[in-house]
């Protein structure tokens, strides 16, 4: 069996996705699976033990000017038609993947009709009825599974285990750190303005954690280093600023070593769950039940106002946020570590 996956993006969507690439694995040991992925996340794929092959979609290379754009296209519609696939299932469901979805060779294209943009099915062969958004998308995705005959996981896996270097490299950065107490991750950054926490917040809980003898990290990648320097000076204390320290294997690796991670509604959230970091996940203007961090032993804090989940990236008064005080996250985040 020959099977290709369209996730193109973003980072958290790609890590809910891997369960269905890990289920037709491990009941099909011989099948062929490959993903087709947006550059930013292709990283996370390479290697993956689930993957036959990585396909990265040119997409940026077209959008950024990088290199010749002829020539990006040519060399990625070969490639992408190189196979012909027993069945693609499109996960993204947008007109983004359906223009790739329908450029593929396959006998099945499977996905759901419905959806965010309903034209998006047209390339489908087979269309799944319509899902429920309120669903967690992990489950959503795992639906594709059953055209397939591929039985559902009861305990879905991402294997993403990580490997020796990427160890290394965050063993020798936490020697640098001779605290020794529990170590927690502060992810205090993402792309929706609406689902930021103000910086005088982080800054007050990394205080606090300090306070408490917790070694104390902050993440994100190097377009962030202006928040998490903030934060730092903020706090008048010292933190680990790991901000575009680290490829997202090396995020991973650092996440399977953390006792805890404190973050808004994004990817590294996604990404902490799937290695088994205990999340205490700050919700806005989105909905946890369908976002959320996957799995038992994670906590979400949200004020659950009348205007929320509104969904919107920006927003005049952002009081699901703002009013979310550090001493309630912290009340949280002291839970979430006596429980680990």
């Amino acid at each position: 069996m020959k099977v290709l996956l369209v996730k193109l993006s973003a980072l958290g969507d790609v890590v809910q996705a891997l369960p269905v690439a890990m289920a037709i694995r491990r009941q099909n040991p011989e099948a062929q699976v490959d993903w087709l992925v947006e550059k930013p996340s292709a990283p996370l794929l390479a290697g993956h033990p689930a993957l036959s092959r990585v396909l990265v979609s040119p997409r940026h290379e077209i959008t950024q000017g990088d290199g010749n754009i002829f020539t990006a296209l040519t060399g990625f519609g070969r490639e992408l038609r190189s196979v012909t696939y027993d069945a693609v299932l499109d996960l993204q469901g947008l007109m983004k993947s359906a223009m790739l979805v329908a450029l593929c060779k396959a006998e099945r294209k499977i996905g759901f009709k419905g959806g965010k943009e309903p034209l998006a099915a047209w390339p489908l062969t087979e269309r799944l009825a319509p899902y429920d958004p309120d669903r967690h998308a992990l489950e959503r995705y795992l639906d594709l599974l059953e055209p397939l005959g591929i039985m559902r996981p009861a305990h879905p896996q991402f294997g993403l285990e990580p490997g020796p270097e990427a160890l290394d490299g965050i063993e020798a950065l936490l020697g640098q750190d001779r605290g020794g107490g529990p170590f927690v991750i502060l992810h205090p950054v993402a792309k929706w303005e609406s689902k930021l926490w103000p910086v005088a917040h982080w800054a007050k809980l990394a205080r606090d954690l300090k306070a408490l003898g917790l070694r104390v990290a902050l993440s994100g990648s190097a377009d962030d280093r202006g928040v998490t320097r903030a934060i730092a000076a903020g706090a008048g204390v010292d933190l680990i600023d790991l901000a575009g320290r680290f490829s997202l294997k090396q995020m991973a690796a650092l996440l399977s070593k953390a006792d805890l991670l404190v973050s808004t509604d994004t990817g590294v959230m996604h990404l902490a769950a799937a290695m088994g970091c205990p999340v205490v996940a700050l919700f806005g203007p989105t909905a946890p039940w369908r976002t959320g961090p996957y799995g038992a032993g994670h906590r979400v804090l949200s004020l659950k106002l009348a205007c929320a989940p509104c969904f919107r990236r920006e927003c005049e008064k952002p009081r699901c946020l703002t009013e979310l005080s550090p001493e309630q996250v912290l009340a949280e985040a002291q839970e979430a570590l006596a429980r680990t």
